[in-house]
């Protein structure tokens, strides 16, 4: 066999193999927000594709953030009565995560959140209202450190369609609000550590039924 032939053979089976790992990602539709469009239903949070970010000021240099990784939460949503779909969201205290796990640990002691004492926090709507096309705000009781209160979110709608690779039905949303931690007896260091918590929420969610 010539040289010149195996080495367009070598060639040719380069080819294929770089084709064979590239291919293309499934085509998809563009999510709509189009309410006429958007199918409602019953829908649980996809945890790969959701954050809950919180923050606050740190003796005045900077603003600290950190994460809350282990939460489930489940949305009603109808697009014909926006108003009236429900959110619940249910929070493992213990996956609070600021990347300095010496600060996790104090912040799930009885200074901050007393985690062995107060495992969970939660917040279940009480009432949704239409801001915009794609606007609106959410009430609801967040019950944090054995505490209730109302709270409020601003949120935004990014849109319904397929998932082109779980092929799921899939809703999306964001959402930000404030608190005040010592509302909630979660007091330690204020003011020197803000006492007004920011959150900002992402996430998508995929309906089941």
């Amino acid at each position: 066999m010539k040289l010149s032939s195996v080495s367009a053979r070598l060639a040719a089976l380069s080819v294929l193999s770089v084709l064979a790992f590239t291919t293309p990602a499934p085509a998809q539709e563009a999510p709509t927000t189009d309410l006429s469009k958007v199918q409602g239903g019953n829908f649980s949070i996809d945890k790969n594709h959701a954050k809950i970010i919180f923050s606050t000021t740190h003796f005045g240099f900077s603003t600290y953030y950190g994460l809350f990784t282990d939460f489930d939460a489940k949305l009603t949503f109808d697009p014909k009565a926006p108003t009236a779909s429900k959110l619940e969201v249910a929070i493992d205290l213990n996956g609070i995560d600021t990347t300095n796990p010496k600060l996790d640990t104090h912040l799930k002691s009885p200074d901050f959140f007393d985690v062995a004492k107060f495992p969970h926090a939660s917040f279940k709507s009480t009432s949704i209202a239409v801001t915009g096309p794609t606007t609106g705000t959410i009430t609801g009781d967040l019950t944090l450190h054995g505490v209730t209160k109302p709270v409020t979110l601003t949120a935004s709608f990014a849109g319904g369609g397929i998932n082109p690779m779980t092929k799921a039905y899939v809703l999306g949303f964001s959402a930000t609000g404030t608190l005040k931690r010592s509302d909630f007896g979660v007091s330690a260091y204020v003011p020197a550590v803000g006492d007004t918590v920011t959150l900002t929420i992402s996430g998508e969610f995929d309906r089941h039924s």
